[in-house]
């Protein structure tokens, strides 16, 4: 009723072709466009219109919109200080509910479970800044430490120790913020829960968590603790550091004992004759053992090599021994004894025993001036001073300045890192030249045929 229909080419139509797809304009199409003179006007327009779709699909397409990578880490950051400011916010509040005569006992103890991994964590960001500035300069670390391909880079050594920011500050603001709204038993729950997720982290036997990083990690304390082979640079590296963080290990034990005995968020184990109290024999014996660690070290390494310098450093880490011990008795002995011949003796022992280093420049600088080596001489004399105060078992209970201590301890340690492998890269270097120069010496054989003149 509405006249002959018009027949309108399949092709000649956008919403008959498929998306994208170009018109096609037969012969027949161009020639009857030709006998009308719009025909190829209008393909033109359909191609237009397609051209036009697809940069508004691509326009509208969310995918294509990607941030900055500056604006990703400033959003990070900010979250990151964020959450900083909210956790020290809800502790200072959950710790001003409490009564003044029980304030500072609690923080004792929640400092106690704590702070081991808070200077773990310090010692993780550390790690990762010498691990940058070998990647920037000449030392070949990686090389030094023997590590495979696979090995962690500064990027995902400082990945870890965010995460480990994150969530130890935040296992310790759920631990106030409990413990001081009645909630004992979810409050004791919290360091537990911290430390069994940090231990099933590190055996955690499957591919996932940098696993051959853990294994060389767990692999090389086994080393430490058996000295039963020859040892490597990393065994006496990673026992080097250890004797620095020997009060982090003391800590930890205490913190396990109570865990253990069901004495977190209580006052059980402030009775002297608890077993996890400060009358407990582990405690000096944990502190003493990376000495000895490190003590049964030399003396595998004088056994291999004949080094004699092996034996002074065997009797350095010795001293040790004495300081923490004469220490621990202030709890085993009467408060008048101790007071008359222990602690006079401990005071002896120290001054008998402590000595410094004499300074060594190395020969290659590779991280700048020199100005930074007399930073780190002048700094690692005076901070080798508060070595005893962190090993002395009767000092415990200034925990807030224990813990400064040990951290600027951590911070030593971290200094000594760099020329440390640097020491260990020139010493390296410098085999690999004497071999080299061994390798081009003519030999007498060469010399023999080589010679011309001949009197005969």
């Amino acid at each position: 009723m509405f006249g002959n229909p018009v027949a309108v080419p399949a092709n000649s139509s956008p919403h008959l072709r498929k998306s994208g797809s170009r018109p096609v304009v037969s012969d027949l199409e161009y020639l009857s466009g030709t006998e009308t003179g719009n025909g190829v006007d209008e393909t033109l327009l359909h191609s237009m219109e397609v051209d036009d779709l697809k940069s508004t699909i691509l326009t509208m397409n969310p995918v294509a919109i990607v941030p900055s990578p500056i604006l990703l880490w400033r959003f990070k950051v900010f979250l990151f200080i964020f959450w900083g400011l909210f956790c020290c916010k809800i502790g200072w509040d959950s710790v001003m509910r409490m009564s003044a005569d029980l304030r500072d006992l609690f923080l004792y103890e929640a400092f106690l479970y704590y702070n081991p991994l808070l200077l773990v964590t310090m010692m993780v960001w550390l790690w990762g800044i010498n691990l940058w500035v070998f990647s920037q300069s000449n030392v070949n670390y990686a090389k030094i430490f023997e590590l495979d391909q696979n090995h962690l880079t500064h990027r995902e050594i400082w990945k870890c120790a965010t995460w480990m920011t994150i969530v130890v500050p935040t296992s310790m603001t759920a631990y106030l913020y409990l413990y001081s709204h009645g909630e004992v038993s979810l409050a004791a729950s919290q360091p537990v829960l911290l430390y069994v997720a940090v231990a099933m982290i590190l055996i955690f036997p499957f591919e996932i968590f940098f696993l051959s990083s853990r294994f060389f990690l767990l692999r090389t304390l086994w080393r430490i603790v058996f000295p039963l082979q020859a040892i490597t640079f990393a065994d006496f590296f990673l026992a080097d550091i250890l004797t620095s963080m020997s009060k982090v290990f003391s800590d930890l034990e205490r913190s396990v004992c109570r865990m253990i005995h069901r004495q977190v968020a209580t006052i059980a184990w402030f009775e002297a004759d608890s077993v996890c109290g400060s009358h407990s024999v582990a405690i000096p014996v944990v502190l003493v053992l990376p000495y000895l660690f490190r003590l049964f070290q030399c003396l595998r390494q004088y056994k291999d090599t004949g080094e004699k310098p092996t034996l002074l450093n065997a009797l350095k880490y010795s001293t040790a021994v004495p300081v923490i011990f004469l220490s621990a008795l202030k709890y085993h002995v009467f408060p008048d004894k101790w007071t008359s011949f222990y602690r006079p003796l401990w005071l002896l022992t120290f001054t008998r025993i402590f000595k410094f280093n004499r300074p060594h420049f190395f020969s290659h600088l590779f991280y700048g001036q020199k100005w930074v080596y007399v930073w780190v001489l002048g700094s690692n004399l005076i901070l080798r001073c508060t070595w005893t105060y962190k090993l002395s078992a009767h000092l415990r209970h200034n925990y807030l300045t224990v813990f400064t201590i040990t951290a600027l301890e951590i911070f030593r340690r971290f200094q000594w890192i760099f020329f440390r492998v640097e020491n260990e890269w020139n010493k390296m270097n410098s085999k690999s030249n004497i071999q080299i120069t061994m390798s081009n010496l003519p030999t007498e054989e060469d010399k023999l045929l080589n010679s011309s003149n001949h009197n005969v």
